[in-house]
């Protein structure tokens, strides 16, 4: 058995202030980490985010690590929910990648990001790449 510790960053729908019903399943089947920042770009994709990497280390996007307990269910759940994986239209909209992400306290994991699999021409860029979701 692989008891390598798995991490999640998000930076969208699934953040805690999000309030959305996939946070919650996050938050039952994960330990919040810390706050954390990933080196990419981040654009509105819809009334989402979309994260893409980025070479510049200035570009940092804004989010949040997790510690999955049961990464074997919850990834799937995730997976349906950001509509990755082969059951969804070639290209999927996000691909799940793994990435480093750096801890607010300066610690670095290789957590799962949800990677924006889409040209990014014609969309606007969020800067500060912080996405708080407006509860409508």
């Amino acid at each position: 058995m692989n008891h390598e510790p798995v991490y999640i960053f998000v930076y969208g729908t699934l953040r805690r202030n999000a309030n959305s019903e996939m946070h919650q399943l996050l938050a039952k089947h994960a330990g919040f980490a810390g706050d954390a920042g990933y080196q990419g770009k981040l654009y509105t994709i819809d009334y989402y985010p979309g994260a893409v990497p980025s070479d510049d280390p200035n570009d940092e996007i804004q989010g949040e690590v997790y510690l999955l307990h049961q990464a074997d269910v919850v990834l799937p759940l995730l997976d349906q929910y950001e509509e990755f994986g082969p059951e969804f239209p070639e290209p999927n909209e996000y691909s799940r990648q793994k990435q480093t992400v750096s801890l607010k306290n300066g610690r670095t994991v290789t957590a799962w990001v949800y990677v924006y699999n889409h040209p990014v021409t014609g969309l606007e860029l969020i800067k500060p790449a912080n996405f708080i979701q407006q509860l409508l």
